[in-house]
């Protein structure tokens, strides 16, 4: 097996014009109030401890994406992405970064190995906060998008998660097969920097994006050699 990735500062990325701090992405909103219906919900972590949405938060800025399912293909690619940005530049910046799927605790691990990810990983096993933050269910086909970040096909990448479907337990779609999900820089507190809602599958806010405005630097994800001028 090859050895693990080394992570590298990505280039400059362009100036981002979003307004940090009014909870803006594409014209969306969340209001305080959702966010702090949201705040009381529980999320699990791999050992199927429960805490509140809001300690995430709570004392220090944090980076929460919220994916489909862990069957889902984009979600897997997107996520061994997210596996390469390195710890140091989030505590360097003072930053968390998160996911929160939507299946049972018990698929946190096998999710993690199966994709390198070592930062935190949690669960909403019934989609509250989902639904309180107004994820949709359902994918919009007259959206065109593509993320940056999903490097198989739509067949390739269905068959694979139809394999992975296949060989696991009976019926278990490791969540909602129709949820979208979501991306959120909040805190400390209750204070929204970022919202984006995705329309479908491929509508996720390319990495470097959330990791500038939230003050992190970026990640190089083309495995190409940077050329440094001298």
């Amino acid at each position: 097996m090859a050895g693990p990735e080394r992570a590298v500062a990505g280039p400059p990325t362009p100036a981002v014009t979003r307004q940090v701090g009014r909870a803006r992405s594409c014209g969306q909103r969340t209001e305080v109030g959702e966010l702090r219906e949201a705040a009381r919900c529980l999320v699990v972590d791999a050992d199927g401890r429960s805490v509140p949405f809001q300690d995430l938060y709570r004392e220090r800025k944090a980076i929460v994406l919220f994916v489909r399912n862990f069957l889902c293909y984009t979600c897997k690619e997107y996520v061994e992405d997210l596996a390469k940005v390195p710890k140091a530049f989030l505590q360097e910046a003072n930053v968390r970064l998160i996911v929160i799927g939507q299946s049972s605790y018990h698929h946190i691990k096998p999710f993690c190995s199966l994709t390198g990810y070592t930062h935190e990983m949690y669960v909403d096993p019934q989609r509250e906060i989902y639904k309180t933050l107004g994820m949709k269910r359902g994918e919009s086909s007259n959206v065109s998008v593509r993320s940056p970040h999903v490097k198989s096909n739509t067949l390739l990448g269905s068959i694979r998660s139809m394999w992975r479907a296949m060989t696991g337990p009976a019926f278990d779609f490791q969540g909602d097969p129709a949820q979208q999900g979501g991306a959120l820089i909040l805190g400390p507190g209750n204070e929204v920097h970022f919202l984006h809602l995705d329309k479908n599958r491929l509508d996720h806010v390319p990495i470097n994006t959330v990791l500038q405005l939230a003050g992190v630097k970026t990640v190089n994800f083309t495995n190409k050699p940077q050329i440094i001028d001298i």
